[in-house]
Order: structure tokens, then C-alpha cells, then sequence
């Protein structure tokens, strides 16, 4: 049998919950439906930091970020080491990788690993951006997800056909500054778009760091916003207004990167290759569309703990098949070395979830996840540093509040806090029941299990956490 080509597309914040196949209410994907209609949705998927260079750091090298050292947006990964791409490479493959980085550049922090490359510096832009490649910088007239969709099939028309791919396809959006291109620019005009339930949280039943993270519609900016807020508007309404401006132009770039997923489906179709490539769409993490009344991301929350992960492959995927098993992105690079029968390295600590593609559940699969957020009142957002466990009923969530010299983390610390919640009575997690009576033994249960996974993934709790 053929190996699999690999077709790796990561966007930057896009939360489950707008695209359709995951039940979207505000918003319509039809091409990333496709992928879910043609492959399998994966309803448990969470990445184990909510924020960017870190989780891309665990997607790339199937370890925890205090083992890769990519623990903040501070801390650069080190490109030594060991990834699935370097990997695929070694065993044949041709591997490239187009769009956003966001793990540092230099000679110690460049892409490695890839036959070409063409990397958007820092954050990048939406509007005319800026490339990083091995020739130096480059400008591109344009829009990024356009530019970065172009290269892509530039790149794939230009291969060696005798020798399998790996393309990673690494889209800007939808990060913030949310800006649209002019054919999605005036999407929803007119609309009101709705919002979400716990949109006026007023956090009474959690612990402190959720009342002072800085991350409400009244801490956009003016450039998130685009225009001036009206005048003579109340609190509320203003806070409603500025949900509107936001999540408007959220779901635009967003239909921008459904728009462009679909010219690389047909692009494969008129190939012939859908049949022999791992189409995957995936986030670095989730995000806040105004859950909480919150946008951003950080928290072990689920809006923001929960990772969209669409798989496509014909030889192995029954379609339309949706898996409720845990998987996590330290699982993304053992996953794809197995199918592409490349050996996994010891060190790696995810678990392939191969089998679950199939429908197959091994007896050991992973019923637990371990979370860890490093960046202590964080210089944006004003998160709080913490670690927590989620089963597929219970989560329970340290707030152990200590910037531990972090890079990207600030000071002063304060006194560890706890949150528990039951995700079968309180989806949304608006009450905390850790002193609740008859929780007790739940806490100690899941006190020990954090513990286990802290072991096994060969971290440390700090002293009272």
C-alpha cells in the first residue's frame, strides 16, 4: 500500500463552536462540513495550553510543553528538536509549510524540517503581509488566507508526484485584529447575530482569576472595534454593540478560511488524490465568542480548552463518523508518523489515536487530561497561572496563581484557589461545587488523578497545588 500524503490545516482561534458541523448557531462552514460529512469529527478534542506558540510546540513535537520548553508566547521552541514533519522528512517525504509560525525566528527558531518554507513574522498580517522564507523577507500583495492558500497549491502543483507530501497549511485567522477581506467585508450587515448564553456571567460562582482576567467586550480596543462606539448608549448596550462589531468580523475571516479550504478539497478531487491524503482541519485552541463574556482564550474552560479536529481519510475513516473519545494535541504527531508507517520515538509522550479513526477504541485509551497554563497575569489578558484535570464528567482546576520566574509570566503571586464542576449538570460551567456537600470524595478522587498525570507526563505541582 502507498503511504499517505499528509494535508495539515491549523487555523489560530478557531473555536468548535463556529462551524457547523460542530451545531454553530451563528455561522455557516460548508467546506469544512465537507470534511466532517466525507471523515470524522472528534467532539473531545483539547489542546493542553490555551495559547498559541505552546500548543503549536505540543502539536509539533508530541510533548508537553514544560519537556519542549515552549511553556509561554515567550519562549521561543528550540528547532533542534525532534518533529513529525523532521520526521516524515527523514522517511521520504516531502514536507512544506506555509503561513503562520509563531515559534520564533532566527537560526535556532526557523522552520527545520521542511523542504520550503514561507512563514509570516510573529503574528503576521491580514492585508499586503510579510514573509519569512530561507531567502530572506518577502512582501505579498493580498489577503494572508488567500496568499497562504496560493502558495500552498503552488507548492503541490510543483512536486516531486513520484515521492509522498506532508503540507502544512498554517492560516493567520481568525486571530485578532479580525480584519476581513473585501469579499467577506459587509457578511452579516444587517444581522443580529446572538448571543451566547452565559454572555452576562457575572462570575459570582468561580474563582477570583475569572472576575479579573481583562478580556470582556469593554477591554476591546478601538482597533479591534473599527469604528467609533456610538453615542448615548447604556453599559449593556454598549457591551452589546461591541459583541456585534466583534463577532461579526470574527465570523467573516473565518468564512474566508471555509472559502479557501474548499479550493484545496477541489484542488485535490481534480488530482485525484483525496483518496490517498489525511485531509486534517484543526485550531491551536479554542476561543471566547463572548462565553463568559469573554473574547481570547487561556482558560481551562471549555470554549477555550476544546480544540475542532476534522479528519478525512478514505482508506481508514468511515464518513460522516464522529468519535467522543478524549484525544490531545501532544496526540497530533504520533497519530501521523503511525499512519505514514514511520516509527514513534520513545520520548514522544501523546498516544497515536489511529485506531480511533477506524472506530476501533484500544482497551487503555486515555479516560483523563492534564492542562497547564504557565502565563501568570499574563501582560494582554491578565490570566492566571494554573493546571487542571478533565474527565468526561468532572473538571477540576488549580489556580496555583505563581509566576514560578516564568518567562511571559508576571507577578505578584496569591493564594492558591480551587474550581470544580460537573460538565453533565453544568455544561457550561457557571458554578464551582468544590465545597459543596457530598463533593468531597470527588475532589480527593480527582486530587489524585491530577497528580497521576503530572507524573506520568513528568511535570511538577507546586507546594499547596
Amino acid at each position: 500500500m502507498a503511504r499517505p500524503n499528509l494535508l495539515f490545516i491549523m487555523s489560530d482561534d478557531h473555536a468548535s463552536h463556529a462551524i457547523g458541523a460542530y451545531g454553530s448557531r451563528i455561522n455557516t462552514t460548508p467546506q469544512l462540513d465537507r470534511i466532517a460529512r466525507e471523515g470524522m469529527r472528534f467532539d473531545a478534542c483539547f489542546c493542553t495550553n490555551s495559547i498559541c506558540t505552546p500548543s503549536r510546540a505540543a502539536v509539533l513535537t508530541g510533548t508537553y510543553n514544560h519537556v519542549n520548553g515552549v511553556t509561554t508566547l515567550d519562549t521561543p521552541m528550540d528547532n533542534g528538536l525532534v518533529t513529525y514533519p523532521k520526521l516524515m522528512q527523514a522517511a521520504g517525504y516531502q514536507t512544506a509549510i506555509f503561513g503562520k509560525w509563531h515559534l520564533g525566528h532566527g537560526s535556532d527558531h526557523d522552520p527545520t524540517g521542511f523542504d520550503e518554507w514561507a512563514v509570516l513574522p510573529d503574528q503576521g498580517l491580514y492585508h499586503d503581509p510579510d514573509f519569512h522564507t530561507p531567502a530572506g523577507r518577502i512582501v505579498v500583495e493580498g489577503y494572508a488566507t488567500d496568499i497562504i492558500t496560493d502558495m500552498s497549491l503552488d507548492w503541490l502543483e510543483r512536486r516531486d508526484r513520484e515521492r509522498p507530501f506532508a503540507l502544512m497549511i498554517h492560516h493567520k485567522a481568525p486571530h485578532r485584529p479580525w480584519e476581513p477581506d473585501t469579499a467577506h467585508a459587509t457578511m452579516f450587515d444587517g444581522e443580529h447575530i446572538p448571543e451566547p448564553e452565559t454572555f452576562w456571567d457575572d462570575y459570582e460562582h468561580r474563582a477570583t482569576a475569572a472576575r479579573v482576567a481583562e478580556m470582556r467586550m469593554m477591554d476591546l480596543n478601538e482597533a479591534d472595534l473599527k469604528e467609533p462606539v456610538p453615542a448615548g448608549l447604556s453599559h449593556d448596550e454598549e457591551v452589546s454593540w461591541r459583541y456585534q462589531r466583534y463577532i461579526k468580523d470574527y465570523l467573516r475571516v473565518v468564512a474566508s478560511i471555509d472559502d479557501n479550504v474548499g479550493r484545496v478539497l477541489d484542488w485535490l478531487d481534480e488530482h485525484d488524490l483525496a483518496a490517498d491524503t489525511i485531509v486534517v482541519y484543526t485550531s491551536d485552541q479554542g476561543f471566547f465568542l463572548g462565553d463568559h463574556g469573554w473574547f481570547d482564550k487561556r482558560f481551562m474552560y471549555e470554549e477555550s480548552l476544546s480544540m475542532p479536529l476534522l479528519v478525512r481519510y478514505p482508506r481508514l475513516v468511515e464518513p460522516g463518523s464522529v468519535c467522543s473519545e478524549m484525544v490531545l494535541n501532544v496526540d497530533f504527531a504520533p497519530t501521523f508518523l503511525e499512519l505514514a508507517g514511520i516509527d514513534v520515538p520513545s520520548h514522544i509522550q501523546g498516544a497515536s489515536f489511529g485506531s480511533l479513526l477506524s472506530g476501533e477504541i484500544p482497551d487503555d485509551w486515555q479516560q483523563a487530561m492534564y492542562y497547564r497554563y504557565w502565563m501568570h497575569q499574563d501582560r494582554d489578558h491578565n490570566v492566571w497561572a494554573h493546571y487542571g484535570v478533565r474527565t468526561h464528567r468532572h473538571k477540576l482546576i488549580c489556580y496555583y496563581n505563581d509566576p514560578l520566574g516564568k518567562p511571559g509570566a508576571r507577578g505578584p503571586s496569591a493564594p492558591p484557589e480551587w474550581e470544580l464542576f460537573d460538565l453533565e449538570s453544568d455544561p457550561f460551567e457557571m458554578r464551582n461545587i468544590i465545597g459543596e456537600p457530598g463533593q468531597k470524595e470527588v475532589v480527593q478522587e480527582l486530587r489524585l488523578l491530577l497528580r497521576r498525570l503530572q507524573d506520568a507526563c513528568g511535570d511538577e505541582p507546586i507546594p499547596g497545588g
